[in-house]
C-alpha cells in the first residue's frame, strides 16, 4: 500500500488525508525520500538550486503569549526585555545589504506596550533609508495581537501596515494549528482559525508569504495532518502562500525541555510528507538553522527546493541552546555537492543573482 500511495503522488495525483497518514505511520524513509525527490525534480527541472540572504531582526523580546515551547521570551517587566530603537535596526541592514542581503524579517513577541503607530513609524523609517529592502515581517500572531491591542479589524492592521512599507508576511506562530495542541501547549496567542484569517485577509489584500510547522512535542500524526490539510485547502483558496518551511521543536531551555528532542530522522520524514502532500506549494524550504549543514544539504533530496536563508543573525532558535550557522560560500558549498547550481533569490522566489 505504501508503493502504490507514493506511486500516485509521484504522477501528480493528489493524496488525501488517510493516505498521507498512513505514510506517517507505515512508510521507510528511504521510499519517502526516493518519492519526494521524484516530485521535487517533477515542479522543479531546473538545474539549480536556490537560497537567499537576509538576516532575522527580533525587534522585542517581550511577550504575553507565555508559549511552554518558548525559550526566547521575557514577560513585561523582567530585566532581559527589550526593543531595539531605530538606530540599531538601521545598523543592522546596513549590515545586510553589505553581504548582498535584500531582505529583513522582522518578528517580536506580543508586547502589550507598542501600539500600531510604532510599527508603522519604523516601516517608514526603514523604506525611506532603505527602499531597495524588502520587510518579511510581523507573524500572524502579531498581527492578531495589535488588531486586539487597537480593537481594530485584522484586515485594517495588514493594510495600515502594508501602506507603511511592508513586503510579505512570515508564517511563524502556527506551531500545528489543531487548537487542542496549542492549548497545551498553554500558548495565549492566536488560534488556529485567527492565524488562517489574517493570512487569508493578506493574501486577500494582494500580499504573499510563508507558512510553517514545528512539530516534535506535544502533537500526533494526524495533528500534523490537520496542520497540513488546513494549510492545503488555504493554499487552494487564495494561492498566496509562496513556500513551507518545517522543522522540529528545540526544547532546551523551555518548559517543555523534559520532552525527546526529536532529530533528522523525523526532519527527514515528515519533510517528504510534507512535499508530497501540499502539492498546491511550489517551494519547500530546508531547515539547516534547526539541523544543521549536513542534514539541510540532505534535504534536498528529500522534497526541499531551496536551502532557505543564509540567516546572518537568528535569536529564537539560539535561545533553545541550537547554534548552527553558516557563511554564503558553504551554502553555496552545500548546493553544489548536492549536485545542483547555487542560485541566489529573494522572497517572491525570483533570481537576482
Amino acid at each position: 500500500m505504501v508503493v502504490s500511495i507514493l506511486d500516485r503522488a509521484t504522477s501528480g495525483q493528489r493524496l488525501g488525508d488517510e493516505e498521507a497518514l498512513f505514510l506517517f505511520e507505515h512508510a521507510s524513509l528511504a521510499l519517502l525520500g526516493e518519492a519526494a525527490d521524484a516530485v521535487t525534480r517533477r515542479l522543479h527541472p531546473e538545474n539549480y538550486r536556490t537560497y537567499n540572504i537576509d538576516r532575522n531582526i527580533n525587534y522585542t523580546n517581550i511577550c504575553v503569549s507565555g508559549c511552554k515551547f518558548c525559550a526566547f521570551y521575557r514577560p513585561p517587566g523582567h530585566p532581559e526585555g527589550y526593543v531595539i530603537d531605530q538606530p540599531t535596526i538601521f545598523q543592522k541592514i546596513e549590515e545586510t545589504i553589505e553581504l548582498g542581503g535584500n531582505q529583513i524579517l522582522l518578528q517580536g513577541g506580543l508586547n502589550p506596550s507598542l501600539p500600531l503607530s510604532w510599527y508603522e513609524e519604523l516601516l517608514q523609517a526603514v523604506k525611506q533609508r532603505f527602499p531597495q529592502i524588502n520587510i518579511h515581517g510581523f507573524s500572524p500572531p502579531e498581527i492578531h495581537f495589535l488588531a486586539k491591542r487597537e480593537k481594530i479589524t485584522v484586515e485594517e492592521v495588514l493594510r495600515r501596515l502594508k501602506n507603511a512599507g511592508l513586503g510579505s508576511l512570515p508564517g511563524g506562530g502556527a506551531e500545528i494549528l489543531v487548537d487542542r495542541v496549542r492549548k497545551e501547549l498553554k500558548s495565549h496567542k492566536v488560534d488556529t482559525e485567527g492565524w488562517l484569517e489574517v493570512c487569508r485577509t493578506w493574501h486577500r489584500l494582494g500580499g504573499r508569504g510563508s507558512a510553517t510547522m514545528m512539530f516534535g512535542h506535544v502533537e500526533t500524526f494526524s495533528d500534523r495532518m490537520a496542520h497540513l490539510r488546513r494549510l492545503r485547502d488555504l493554499q487552494d483558496e487564495t494561492g498566496g502562500f509562496t513556500a513551507f518551511i518545517c522543522w522540529t521543536f528545540q526544547p532546551k531551555n523551555t518548559a517543555l525541555s523534559h520532552l525527546r528532542k526529536h532529530g533528522a530522522y523525523d526532519y527527514l520524514r515528515t519533510l517528504a510528507i510534507s512535499r508530497l502532500y501540499l502539492d498546491n506549494f511550489a517551494n519547500i524550504q530546508a531547515s539547516w538553522v534547526t539541523q544543521g549543514a549536513a542534514v539541510g544539504q540532505l534535504s534536498l533530496r528529500f522534497g526541499a527546493n531551496d536551502m532557505g536563508s543564509l540567516m546572518i543573525e537568528e535569536n529564537v532558535v539560539a535561545a533553545a541552546g541550537t547554534r548552527f550557522r553558516t557563511s554564503e560560500s558553504e551554502l553555496r558549498q552545500l548546493i553544489t555537492q548536492a549536485g545542483y547550481v547555487p542560485r541566489r533569490r529573494n522572497v517572491f522566489y525570483e533570481l537576482v543573482d
